[in-house]
């Protein structure tokens, strides 16, 4: 019998004031099996990171033509294409094709071997932009993981606060590649 997938319910309240955006979201995210609960919480902060009305969870690890998060326009063109990890430099070249901007968000301790080894290949890529978390951050934000939660979130300077009301993890993220 095949696992499935684990469900989460999130409120998160979004103050970014780097953009002056300010809004409740609600929404139900599924923790693929094989998906541990720091790449579910980096794809919740990629979120928060780009927030916007459009913006939707894709469908997941079970689906191969997917990123995690993106943004479409009325027409269904892709706005936005967000995706988390360390994709493959084809499927990243791939994505800037399809979408008008293209985000990755590198996390964990090898996030730093995965950039030396596409950094190079992905430099034409004037659609793209590349951030990457420090490694202690995936595991602080996973420590906030509860079946249901209720999560506030503050951009200012570049700097992310994200608080469960009981634990803050400050983010720093850090840009690679992009404007």
């Amino acid at each position: 019998m095949a696992l499935k997938a684990t469900i989460f319910k999130v409120e998160l309240t979004i103050a970014d004031m780097d953009r002056n955006y300010y809004a409740d979201h609600s929404f139900t995210i599924a923790r693929h099996p094989s998906e541990t609960d720091e790449r579910m919480m980096v794809r919740i902060l990629a979120f928060a990171l780009y927030a916007d009305p459009a913006l939707a969870f894709g469908k997941g690890l079970c689906v191969d033509d997917e990123p995690d998060l993106w943004q479409r326009d009325l027409t269904g063109a892709i706005e936005r294409w967000i995706d988390v990890g360390q994709p493959d430099e084809k499927w990243i070249r791939k994505a800037c094709g399809r979408a008008r901007e293209t985000v990755v968000v590198s996390y964990g301790r090898a996030a730093d071997i995965w950039w030396n080894g596409v950094r190079d290949k992905l430099a034409r890529q004037s659609n793209l932009t590349v951030w990457n978390l420090p490694p202690e951050v995936a595991p602080a934000l996973a420590a906030l993981t509860a079946r249901s939660m209720r999560l506030q979130c503050t951009l200012q300077d570049g700097q992310v606060w994200i608080t469960d009301g009981r634990q803050t993890v400050l983010v720093e993220p850090e840009r690679r590649m992009g404007a």
